[in-house]
């Protein structure tokens, strides 16, 4: 009831809010245009599925390289330092591609998009707490799940220039009659020819979200940010030591197992959004065609973060992520079970079940945790984003075989976010149930 009295956002932080909430948009672009660029990587650069995911493992490498640095530098400095040096990496990083691609090197652009996520480990490890900061304590949890909405909206911008503007154009996704790609039988010429129009096409959205990043850098730059109750913490000289800091986050089971979580979480969205386009296209879909589910599934993802988080004003916030990952739990077998548009629609489905995980994880996670320790503990979460690095080239490998005991591969190798969301599953429940002890 209490949750119902309290504001979700109070005026005095409103446009911080706003501000800040806008940022998810910009990660959430970055993440979803580059999903898709793994299928097109492997075919011109012609790479193995598990040696294209390693775009993916460069790009959530890069998260958790930073996300510690970042949040001792939040320490030091402020939220409003961290958001800057975030979007001046993230700027960098994008930038980078034009020069990645002029040299065409695969190498070079997991390079890009490893600084490129230095930047977003810095905005990730700054945006969340201080979403969280930004009001009262008992309605966190929501106002994150409400500022994480807009996430998607970012990641179906991206997902709409890849499908639009890019995959559409790339000419080493021609096929011939029976829906094979040609360009492994290409002439050495054609063949380079085809990379440098291809690549030239794959750098260009970076370029131009790098030029609007560097827009924001300067809006954040004049605005004034409030203070939250750590940073006043931190003036009066109330802080833990780190050490201190990291001993009471170790000591609290309910953060830890939610680190443990979220490396899992992470790696299960990643898995399903980066391997959509191959279960579609062994049904015989292009890429383009095949990137419309995933704007469907983020569609879906879209609709039940803003429904998940007004649910939350009246049901339990671990109950409802045990529940919708037992749903998840549900497609998933239907993607592994069906061969065919069934089991593709089954994988679709997923992504509404995934909305409200991240954010919920996230917040329930820090729930107990003090106020001068959750820079750091967010920082953590952060880090555990590595399970989208460790995961993808993982099923990339698994879809590289072929067939499994006479199945498709690509549909056996969802069993590992089937198994992602069991463990998150029985995370929802174990909250909810030490939550009840300790009301008691």
């Amino acid at each position: 009831m209490s949750q119902m009295k309290s504001k979700l956002v109070e005026r005095k932080y409103l446009v911080t809010f706003i501000l800040v909430t806008s940022l998810f948009s910009l990660w959430g672009f970055a993440n979803d245009f580059t999903n898709p660029m793994v299928a097109a990587f492997r075919t011109v650069m012609e790479l193995s599925n598990f040696k294209a995911s390693m775009i993916q493992f460069a790009f959530y490498g890069g998260y958790a390289t930073m996300a510690i640095p970042a949040a001792l530098f939040i320490r030091k400095y402020s939220y409003k330092s961290g958001i800057l040096v975030g979007l001046a990496l993230y700027a960098a990083g994008a930038i980078l591609a034009m020069p990645a691609a002029q040299v065409q090197s695969f190498v070079f652009f997991c390079l890009a998009l490893y600084i490129l996520t230095f930047g977003l480990a810095f905005l990730e490890t700054t945006a969340n707490p201080f979403i969280l900061a930004l009001g009262s304590k008992e309605t966190s949890t929501r106002r994150l799940n409400m500022a994480q909405a807009f996430n998607p909206v970012g990641s179906l911008t991206g997902m709409a220039v890849a499908s639009f503007l890019v995959l559409p154009n790339l000419l080493s996704d021609e096929r011939d009659a029976a829906g094979k790609l040609t360009f492994a039988a290409k002439s050495v010429a054609e063949k380079a020819s085809i990379r440098t129009h291809d690549l030239a096409a794959i750098r260009t959205p970076y370029v131009v979200i790098g030029l609007i990043v560097l827009a924001v850098f300067v809006v954040f730059l004049l605005k004034k940010m409030p203070k939250t109750e750590a940073e006043h913490q931190k003036e009066k000289g109330q802080t833990h030591s780190v050490k201190t800091t990291l001993r009471n986050l170790w000591r609290n089971s309910n953060y830890r197992f939610g680190v443990f979580s979220q490396f899992f979480y992470v790696g299960a969205q990643i898995m399903c959004w980066t391997f959509i386009i191959q279960y579609a296209e062994r049904l015989g879909l292009s890429w383009a065609e095949a990137q419309m589910f995933n704007i469907g599934a983020m569609s879906l993802n879209l609709v039940g973060r803003f429904v998940g988080t007004y649910l939350m004003k009246y049901f339990n916030s671990r109950l409802m992520l045990a529940s919708f990952a037992i749903g998840a739990m549900i497609c998933t077998m239907g993607a592994i079970l069906i061969d065919g548009m069934m089991g593709l629609y089954s994988l679709v489905l997923i992504s509404l079940f995934m909305s409200i995980m991240f954010p919920s994880i996230y917040g329930i996670a820090l729930e107990n945790v003090e106020t001068s320790d959750t820079t750091l503990g967010a920082a953590f979460l952060v880090m555990a984003i590595l399970g989208g690095a460790v995961l993808t080239p993982l099923q990339g490998a698994i879809v590289d075989c072929g067939t499994i005991m006479n199945h498709p591969a690509v549909n056996v190798s969802f069993v590992l976010p089937l198994l992602c969301f069991l463990l998150i599953m029985i995370y929802g429940f174990r909250a909810h149930r030490n939550r009840q002890a300790m009301a008691e």
